[in-house]
């Protein structure tokens, strides 16, 4: 049977700093820019969950979208929306909040809930403005 991707498009609202607490305010200014405002700095995230797989010959389905909804939700969704991504989010202490550490680690709180569903992750894309979005397909 031919492998078919299907995507999942989730949404969520959040706020970050960039930075590193060791380092002064100068030198994160001037790596981190704008983002490293002591005072926080929100977004409004797009998430894309791509998983690949064969129809199933009952349902045609690769999985089931209510379900990869429900897992996306209660993995990431539900623990980041409306939070502070370094205060508040669990999977991400100690984790520099970027955009590429955000899709590794949304890719680790899924895999395993989307393989016990049958899916298997292709793709996880985070869109952090309508300008950059960041990639990640596994290890």
């Amino acid at each position: 049977m031919a492998k078919v991707r299907i995507t999942r498009r989730e949404r969520f609202s959040a706020a970050h700093r960039l930075g590193r607490p060791e380092w002064s305010a100068e030198k994160n200014l001037e790596t981190f820019g704008k983002c490293s405002n002591p005072n926080w700095h929100g977004h409004n995230y797009e998430l894309w969950v791509t998983v690949e797989g064969e129809t199933d010959k009952e349902t045609g389905f690769v999985i089931n979208l209510s379900a990869l909804s429900r897992i996306m939700h209660e993995q990431v969704i539900d623990q980041m929306d409306h939070k502070n991504l370094d205060l508040d989010v669990t999977f991400l202490k100690g984790v520099i909040s970027t955009t590429e550490n955000l899709a590794v680690a949304i890719w680790k709180q899924l895999e395993q809930p989307v393989a016990a569903i049958g899916g298997r992750l292709h793709c996880v894309k985070i869109q952090e403005t309508e300008n950059n979005s960041v990639e990640y397909f596994g290890n």
